[in-house]
């Protein structure tokens, strides 16, 4: 959410932030906040001259009572009656205004920072660097699941008859990658000077609209019916509504934390042959790191994020880019953000295994989440980054380790969590 003071002041420049959004049809939200906010304003300071008129005919009637002029007090105690009605119509208005400003104010996007590039949608995303060789193999490797069928991992026919499409039985070696590869990356990240938390996997609907916007909400977000609950996409958002309503010391700042939760998400619409499988389903496991910070530091920490994931991939000999998301690619609260891809040897392309955003101080204002400053309190900056998603980077792994005899080399790095197996065998 804007600063609306930011608003009032710079119009142009929030409605050319939404044209460069492509969401032209909010466009007249700035000039509904801006005359709802005129409005609100005149009738707050409406009320603040009636309270004090109050006050000051409250002194005058003690004042009376005590030099025993009791008729005139009670006729200054009409008058007070008659304030009183008046402002209970003001606070009405007050109430009201304030609700229709904050309101337009939640579907009103982030500013995006100046490098963001402008487009559309995620086909205008832009490829930023390449880390390591993506190889080519001289022969077919097969589509995921039916790698981890022939290790006998997986069982996506009695995960349908449970609970439906979008879900999966993962049983022995694969299973055990899967929990290898969140351990893995829970130490890696610990090992950076996070510090690791397990968060709440359901969270109250004021966190939720504090975390994203009501579009991200609809489209993700599972909710439990006759229960302000709603079970969460990703840690990040049981993680930044820890710190909902607080003021943060300065000395404790930054918060470097890494996270470890299901996720449930919707997924809604229809998706292609290479989105089945385990690509994108209803619930996965993730290790999630959270950072808030001042606000002169969150664009080093971004850079820093990002790194961390890039570095953890190629620690398993996982060839990645990162790809530059555009204006329209951007969900609203973001100010910038950038996709880690993943090599695939089978489709020969890099598909999507994390995101990195700075949320600048979007999510800060609807939590209330402020730093206490020695000039006042200002809101912190607040940032989120995939460290591991292994659905996805099960499918990398496998892919980019798969062998021409079915077998699959386990990569260095996990073999003390994976008891020293180096190799998975398919079974004959």
């Amino acid at each position: 959410m804007l600063d609306i003071k930011f608003l009032r002041e710079n119009p142009d420049i929030v409605k050319e932030n939404i044209k460069k959004k492509f969401q032209d049809h909010k466009l007249p939200l700035v000039d509904e906040v801006i005359d709802f906010d005129k409005k609100n304003r005149e009738v707050t300071l409406k009320g603040d001259e009636l309270r004090n008129r109050r006050n000051s005919l409250s002194n005058e009637i003690g004042s009376l009572m005590k030099n025993g002029k009791k008729d005139e007090a009670e006729s200054i105690k009409l008058q007070v009656q008659e304030i009183n009605k008046e402002l209970t119509e003001i606070e009405k208005l007050e109430a009201t205004y304030t609700e229709e400003v904050k309101s337009r104010m939640m579907k009103i996007p982030n500013i995006i920072a100046d490098s963001v590039p402008i487009g559309e949608d995620d086909t205008h995303n832009v490829e930023i660097e390449k880390f390591g060789e993506p190889i080519v193999p001289d022969f077919e490797v097969p589509y995921h699941t039916d790698i981890m069928e022939k290790l006998n991992g997986i069982d996506l026919d009695s995960a349908r008859r449970v609970a439906g499409n979008g879900f999966y039985y993962f049983t022995g070696d694969i299973a055990r990658l899967h929990s290898a590869v969140i351990t893995y990356a829970r130490d890696f990240m610990i090992n950076k000077g996070f510090t690791y938390c397990i968060p709440p996997f359901m969270i109250h609907s004021n966190v939720v609209t504090g975390v994203m916007s009501f579009e991200e909400m609809d489209a993700m977000m599972y909710k439990i019916e006759g229960e302000d609950l709603y079970l969460i996409g990703t840690s990040e958002h049981s993680m930044i509504g820890k710190f909902k309503g607080q003021i943060l010391n300065k000395q404790d700042i930054p918060y470097t934390m890494t996270s470890y939760s299901p996720c449930f998400r919707k997924e809604k619409g229809a998706h292609g042959l290479e989105e089945r499988g385990i690509y994108r389903i209803h619930q996965f496991e993730k290790q999630e790191m959270i950072v808030v910070c001042e606000p002169e530091d969150s664009w080093n920490w971004y850079d820093k994020l990002w790194s961390y994931t890039v570095e953890l991939f190629r620690s398993m000999d996982i060839p990645v880019r990162t790809l530059e998301c555009c204006s329209g690619d951007l969900a609203d609260l973001k100010a910038k953000s950038c996709d880690v891809e993943a090599w695939s040897p089978r489709q020969q392309k890099y598909f999507e295994v994390g995101s990195c955003s700075n949320l600048t101080d979007a999510q800060a204002r609807r939590l209330g989440i402020r730093i206490k400053g020695e000039k006042g309190n200002y809101f912190a900056h607040t940032l989120n980054n995939t460290v591991v998603a292994p659905p996805r980077m099960l499918i990398a792994l496998l892919e980019n380790h798969y062998n021409p005899d079915g077998s699959v080399d386990i990569p260095k790095v996990l073999w003390q969590y994976m008891g020293g197996t180096k190799k998975l065998i398919p079974e004959q």
